[in-house]
């Protein structure tokens, strides 16, 4: 049984990172087309200035992959491939929850699992860290980004899990109300002090030594020697746009992979959720005909 709810998880999964490439084919696409052309105005502009300063051009980098090739090909393979990706580690959440965490039936499981994984995975870490399009961050940033990012995304995971256990030892004391409240404060708490701990990515020390103290790597208007402005900082409106949709995108990928499997895990499942009949003792089973089986 659990081979079969883990490859509905991948399927599932994949027809999610489907629809959520549709979606930023459709509306993030020419976001990201508007930062590429900032990007492309801005290092013109650097590479006046510097010639007008005596400076050597910086070489351009060799584009491997066309835009077609990039906004077609490269982020449907691998959206589709990430939403495959998330469909089996959520069908394996789902396999830890069934039995655990009350009597729910398969399809609300699946909706809790995946609301539960969009903030684990994303929403929570998403507000210390957001979503950039091109054009911001530098270079010399990335494996620091990288890092503190992936860190983000462990300690909501962790305190994701550890609110649920919490929650359900605290059900048999304070009832189940309370006892969620309680998690979700406590929650809260673990992950606001770990986004206060971690560094805002325009305080890393390459940011500092070449920008000073700004919160974001967003960047500023290029200025000449004058001080004058020669070319505007990052548009904001394309900012928000960008980061925008990557949550609805993020949200639509979730959102499909808990509809979808929930139906799917359901007809896995009915046959543990029958009743047995024609024994004794079995009238208490046929009383839980709805509950979900223990474990898997």
């Amino acid at each position: 049984m659990e081979k079969r709810i883990i490859a509905r998880g991948l399927l599932a999964g994949a027809l999610a990172g489907l629809l959520a490439f549709l979606f930023a084919r459709v509306f993030a696409e020419s976001v990201i087309d508007k930062a590429i052309a900032y990007e492309s105005g801005r290092d013109a502009a650097q590479a006046a200035l510097n010639q007008a300063a005596g400076l050597p051009a910086d070489a351009a980098d060799p584009d491997l992959f066309s835009r077609t090739v990039q906004a077609d090909i490269g982020i449907g393979v691998g959206m589709i491939g990430f939403g495959a990706a998330m469909g089996g580690l959520f069908a394996v959440a789902y396999l830890l929850c069934l039995g655990r965490v009350g009597r729910i039936q398969p399809k609300p499981l699946a909706l809790l699992v995946a609301g539960a994984g969009f903030a684990g995975f994303y929403l929570v870490p998403f507000l210390k860290y957001p979503a950039n399009p091109p054009a911001i961050g530098h270079p010399d940033t990335i494996r620091a980004r990288g890092l503190l990012y992936l860190a983000m995304v462990a300690c909501s995971l962790a305190f994701l899990f550890a609110a649920v256990w919490a929650g359900r030892r605290l059900a048999a004391r304070f009832g189940n109300w309370n006892a969620t409240v309680l998690a979700a404060v406590g929650f809260a708490a673990a992950i606001g002090i770990v986004m206060a701990v971690l560094p805002s990515l325009g305080e890393l020390s390459a940011n500092v030594r070449e920008f000073g103290h700004h919160a974001s790597e967003t960047p500023l208007p290029l200025t000449d020697g004058k001080g004058a402005i020669v070319y505007p900082g990052f548009p904001a409106d394309v900012l928000f746009s960008f980061r925008l949709y990557s949550i609805l995108a993020q949200a639509l990928l979730w959102g499909t992979l808990g509809l979808a499997f929930g139906p799917m895990a359901e007809r896995v499942l009915r046959p543990a959720m029958q009743p047995a009949t024609g024994t004794p003792g079995n009238a208490e089973a046929a009383g839980n005909a709805g509950a979900m089986p223990a474990a898997v």
